[in-house]
């Protein structure tokens, strides 16, 4: 077998976090060996008492998520996004001729502002969809579903309306007549990192080596190798990259729950010929903490947020032999504009708080062009959505690199 390949993580002479997260993590690695990068970011983010994302916030007066917080998401920002979402809905809802229930799903609600937005924009909604709408929060977290009902407590008291499930594996096969959305969410998926060493692409291992964790590198397994086949993926030499499988895995497991009707996925993101090519040689993988970035996974581990750019076509690929079908592809900013937003702005006090907030996620130079949003598809006509009125990439773009 070949030996491993290490390399230290240099200038770095301790690495710090959570005190018991790095026991874990390194009795885990005394026990096993070294882990994946993936393994030691699950842990990091997801281990069910310590991990970033599990873990209630030490200090109650502050938040993980928002302004104030390590990072912030559109919810976070103004309800323009979930008002979008709900209008969106209302169109889809009639094209599937309004079934009873209309069922939306969101894996990743965060504080629960974008279900808040999105519920109280449908609450008058045409053809009594209020009344039949079943929303459902997929939350593994206790803390972040109590801060959900928090706000969507108005709602609660309304049997059946409002529901939380643990996993995407608590949702029966086809049982699913409407909408299942994520914002935000895939890029918090664990990833493999890779890098190309003497004309080879190897992936890249987590050791444990007195009091700092250090980077090792093996030969790529099937599951990583297959991934650049099939997308058509080279990459030249000391290129380092992330692979997001659990991504594949999640869109498969989409596609099974769907019976009918749309999944949109928005986060940030890119075609794989953009995300694999040679502006980004090393990589889009960060950690936030209190607004600030860094690419020290190392470091303040279980404290700070991490995070990889999503394989956009990737997701299509692999959910269009699943029954997902590509309705379109576009950024943030064509999504809202298609939706309405020119006129919620026209409805808003200019120079004031929340006009500069709407327009922060429509900035073509900020959020309003790195989020993308994927619209796919199953068991109906393909949909012609406001929402993708406006598409600022070939309509091919995707399909082209899938076929690659």
């Amino acid at each position: 077998m070949k030996e491993d390949s290490t390399t230290d993580k240099g200038g770095v002479t301790l690495s710090t976090g959570h005190p018991q997260l790095l026991a874990e993590i390194r009795a885990e690695i005394a026990a096993t060996g070294p882990i994946s990068f993936a393994r030691f970011m699950d842990l990091a983010l997801y281990h069910p008492r310590f991990g970033y994302y599990v873990r209630p916030v030490d200090d109650p007066t502050k938040e993980r998520i928002g302004w104030s917080g390590d990072f912030y998401t559109s919810s976070d920002v103004h309800p323009i996004l979930g008002q979008a979402l709900a209008r969106q809905a209302q169109q889809i809802d009639a094209l599937l001729g309004h079934p009873d229930p209309f069922t939306v799903v969101e894996m990743g609600p965060g504080k629960g502002l974008l279900a808040r937005d999105f519920l109280t924009t449908c609450q008058n909604a045409p053809a009594n969809l209020g009344n039949r709408l079943r929303y459902i929060l997929i939350e593994r977290s206790a803390s972040m579903r109590m801060l959900q009902q928090d706000y969507l407590a108005p709602w609660l008291g309304q049997t059946g309306q409002v529901a939380w499930i643990d996993r995407l594996e608590d949702l029966p096969t086809n049982s699913v007549t409407g909408l299942f959305f994520s914002n935000e969410l895939v890029d918090a998926f664990p990833v493999h990192r890779i890098a190309v060493i003497d004309g080879k692409p190897q992936e890249m291992y987590v050791d444990s080596r007195e009091d700092r964790f250090i980077e090792v590198y093996r030969p790529l397994f099937d599951e990583l190798a297959t991934y650049l086949r099939d997308g058509a993926i080279t990459l030249p030499d000391g290129y380092r990259t992330e692979i997001n499988l659990a991504a594949i895995c999640w869109m498969k497991q989409v596609a099974q729950v769907m019976r009918r009707g749309v999944v949109m996925t928005i986060d940030y993101g890119h075609t794989s010929e953009d995300l694999y090519g040679p502006d980004r040689k090393n990589g889009t993988f960060l950690c936030y903490y209190h607004q600030t970035t860094t690419e020290d996974a190392f470091d303040r581990v279980g404290e700070q947020d991490m995070t990889a750019h999503v394989d956009f076509t990737a997701l299509a690929r692999v959910g269009q032999p699943a029954g997902l079908d590509v309705a379109g592809f576009t950024n943030q900013m064509s999504f809202l504009i298609g939706l309405g937003a020119e006129q919620l702005l026209e409805s808003l006090q200019p120079e004031s708080p929340e006009f500069f907030a709407a327009i922060h996620l429509l900035r073509p130079d900020g959020m309003g062009r790195t989020f993308k949003v994927l619209i796919q598809h199953t068991n109906m006509a393909k949909p012609e959505l406001d929402g993708l009125k406006f598409q600022p990439f070939f309509g091919s773009i995707l399909a082209a690199q899938s076929a690659a």
